[in-house]
């Protein structure tokens, strides 16, 4: 009779989690560049967002002029397509080294769970997950209710071309449905969260060693950041459903 003999103390190899050359170092360098691209992007979009109170001529100009931006040198809407799959590029990276950072902490934690977080900060950090599907999920509908017009938009909406933008019009009509304009409010919540952990997160995702008085100054500016975006954008479907923007 054979016997097989388990050493003690072995453990059973871990399946390979993401790509041996990505690293949980470069795997936060990555969230870390599109988390700040991501911010940067949110506070200009939220400052030409708010060109809506100058009117629709205004609005209105200011994206036929996005959508002709370095013409002739591009084509038209050709900087914004780059850029949307610049976007698009900086989004997967950001999806996918989340969840091999994730699932690797997972991995290796098994069925004990981390105790002792407590606070706002540590609540925005546990619900990262779940804000950023939600967020996802929230581009996808933003995006086919106001710049493709399929699907969940208006039936009314009006495509732009090179002769003219009807993006006043077709944002005025989104917000006057109450369901998407609440939908939209809770989703700036979210947004408010999730970027107030992630700009704070970056920080330590670039290897920076701050004391006890610096990371409270940190995660105090990511706050202010992050509400200063939540605050501007929400203004909008309240000024539409309250008839001050129509």
């Amino acid at each position: 009779m054979s016997t097989t003999s388990v050493r003690a103390g072995t453990r059973t190899p871990q399946k390979q989690i993401g790509p041996r050359w990505l690293s949980n170092v470069l795997a936060k360098y990555i969230m870390a560049f599109t988390g700040i691209v991501f911010g940067v992007f949110v506070l200009v979009h939220m400052f030409g967002n708010l060109k809506v109170y100058l009117g629709p001529e205004h609005f209105n100009d200011y994206a036929l002029w996005l959508r002709t931006l370095l013409e002739p040198l591009l084509p038209y809407e050709g900087f914004l397509w780059l850029f949307r799959l610049f976007l698009l590029a900086c989004l997967a990276g950001h999806v996918y080294c989340a969840w091999v950072i994730s699932a690797r902490a997972k991995a290796r934690r098994g069925k004990f769970a981390r105790k002792g977080l407590h606070g706002f900060s540590s609540f925005t950090a546990r619900t990262m997950p779940v804000t950023g599907i939600v967020l996802l999920l929230f581009i996808i509908f933003h995006l086919l209710d106001l710049t493709a017009g399929i699907g969940v938009a208006t039936e009314n909406f009006q495509h732009g071309s090179e002769a003219g933008s009807f993006a006043y019009q077709n944002l005025i009509a989104s917000f006057s449905r109450p369901a998407v304009a609440i939908f939209y409010l809770l989703a700036m919540v979210i947004l408010f969260l999730h970027l107030a952990h992630g700009l704070y997160a970056t920080v330590n995702d670039f290897g920076i060693t701050l004391g006890q008085k610096a990371r409270s100054t940190v995660m105090l500016l990511s706050g202010l950041f992050a509400l200063v975006v939540m605050l501007g954008n929400i203004t909008i479907p309240i000024a539409v459903l309250t008839g001050l923007v129509s």
